[in-house]
């Protein structure tokens, strides 16, 4: 089997400890928080939190090809990228400031550092599941079939988001089935089990499931594009501190991810490596890539970046996430934390913004700027 597609999706009792870090349970206290974090004295040398995922493999490429060193030395900068093997744990590093940036999805970057008071930058959006994330049902073929099921899946996690929106999708409620938290890593050997007859998860696991007897995908991720996002963050503090991290780490994207689908000799060989570094063959690594919306050009990525269409996605990720109770205990709204969109649009609080999607980098690559 593949193991290409680790990465480990948010789980709330490590939610609840990496929340204990800052100050989103306490709401009195948020008004005298600057929209905009004060710049500390620059540092030039960084490390990037990196974890095995079909569309974060071209960071560890970079470091290995030494694209990342071009790119560092260009602006005087250091930027070393570390293979986290556990993707909650690197948040929780990201969250503690051992990290200067991490690769996550834009539901843990909301729910993790930002949740936990860290100002978080969405350098870019790398890339989208198309259909990495998938639900299955045990002899049944339609989606309506789902009611009245327990649902095996990692709970609190985008699995259960990719669930509750195709509940929503086929006219149902979350109270219309009842979920069991399956670990990832237990997953597959529980579709064999008699009890189970409809699982949510994620590649390689999906396709693995998909293969066996009464196994029929009823929903996947390529029917809520766009939502289940995946980028490089970055410290809020340490980019305004520094713009040229900024600078480099982007240019250091953009080059390997031209790479990354270029259908040349040199484009098939940063593949193979990257499928090596991730532990699976060439030919998993290109499926894999297949059901990964790759925003390959920093005109596509800032395309998505500045549409509105990404408002509306994060939206329903903040509504879910604070009604399954992750912004913590002491949150009273899905309003307590503020996440800014170019042009100054704001969903939240704007006294107390956390997350943001900044397009200044990915403009100025756009614009040959770098």
């Amino acid at each position: 089997m593949s193991t290409l597609f680790t990465r480990k999706r948010f789980i709330a009792a490590l939610a609840v400890s990496c929340l204990a870090l800052a100050s989103c349970g306490k709401p009195a206290e948020k008004t005298a928080t600057p929209a905009t974090p004060v710049a500390t004295a620059a540092k030039t040398d960084y490390k990037i939190g990196w974890t095995i995922y079909a569309g974060w493999m071209p960071w560890a490429y970079a470091q290995q090809s030494g694209i990342v060193k071009k790119w560092a030395d260009k602006y005087g900068v250091q930027i070393e990228l570390v293979q986290i093997n556990d993707y909650v744990e690197s948040l929780n590093q990201f969250s503690a400031g051992k990290l200067d940036g991490v690769t996550a999805t834009n539901m843990d970057a909301l729910t993790v550092p930002a949740a936990a008071g860290k100002d978080t930058t969405v350098l870019m959006i790398g890339d989208y599941s198309n259909g990495n994330d998938g639900v299955i049902l045990k002899n049944g073929t339609t989606l309506a079939q789902i009611k009245d099921r327990p649902v095996n899946l990692v709970e609190l996690s985008v699995s259960h988001y990719l669930l509750a929106r195709a509940l929503e999708k086929a006219g149902l409620k979350m109270a219309d089935v009842k979920t069991v938290n399956t670990s990832d890593a237990d997953i597959v050997g529980a579709y064999g089990a008699a009890d189970t007859k409809a699982l949510v998860t994620w590649n390689p696991q999906l396709s693995e499931v998909k293969k066996m007897p009464g196994a029929t995908e009823v929903f996947d991720s390529s029917k809520i594009p766009g939502e289940i996002l995946d980028g490089l963050m970055v410290s809020t503090e340490a980019l305004k501190a520094n713009p040229n991290l900024g600078k480099a780490l982007t240019g250091i994207w953009y080059e390997v991810t031209a790479l990354t689908v270029a259908q040349t000799p040199e484009g098939k060989a940063a593949r193979e490596a990257m499928a090596k570094l991730s532990g699976s063959d060439l030919a998993g690594f290109e499926n894999q890539l297949k059901t990964t919306y790759l925003y390959a050009t920093p005109q596509a990525a800032l395309a998505a970046t500045v549409s509105p269409d990404l408002i509306t996605a994060n939206d329903r990720v903040r509504k879910f996430s604070f009604n399954m109770g992750l912004f913590g205990q002491g949150a009273k709204s899905v309003d307590d934390i503020g996440i800014r969109f170019p042009g100054g649009k704001t969903l939240g609080d704007p006294a107390n913004v956390k997350l943001r999607f900044d397009p200044t980098y990915v403009q100025q690559a756009a614009d040959g700027k770098l």
